[in-house]
């Protein structure tokens, strides 16, 4: 079975901006592909891990930093009133643990909030946020995250 993080992580000098925002030598940021949100970001590790449990004690320092990190430059972007976290890591392809960092703005619809948040991932492709959009913010968090033109390892 091939897993995607790995295979983006092992190639991240090559990947667009809005694959690798930021990061450090534990953790990568990406905006999620085919969002109906601007500014969900992926928090990924940068080593294969399938469970929590299995985060080394740096990583895990680093995990929360990160997304404090993140909810901060999403406030300060797109002027969300929170953040939400989630992580599951069962999709076929996809069980490399990844965190979910997702700005809430204060309209959000009623039938989104919470865990419906995730009826905005992968919506029709319509609804989708231009790639030109995701880039743009990008730019926009990696400036504030200290990102650069390569990913900082």
């Amino acid at each position: 079975m091939s897993c995607f993080s790995c295979t983006q992580n092992a190639q991240a000098d090559a990947l667009p901006q809005r694959e690798r925002i930021a990061g450090d030598e534990h953790w990568r940021v990406a905006h999620a592909f085919d969002s109906g949100l601007p500014g969900w970001l992926i928090l990924v590790p940068r080593r294969h891990v399938t469970a929590l449990a299995a985060l080394t004690d740096d990583e895990a320092a680093a995990l929360g930093s990160w997304q404090v990190r993140l909810s901060r430059a999403l406030h300060e972007t797109t002027g969300c009133v929170k953040t939400y976290v989630a992580q599951f890591a069962e999709a076929e392809g996809f069980e490399h643990v990844h965190f979910h960092v997702v700005p809430r703005a204060a309209d959000l619809a009623a039938d989104l909030i919470g865990p419906r948040v995730f009826g905005l991932l992968k919506p029709p492709a319509e609804r989708r946020i231009p790639v030109a959009q995701v880039d743009e913010l990008s730019a926009r968090l990696a400036s504030l995250l200290g990102g650069g033109e390569r990913f900082v390892q």
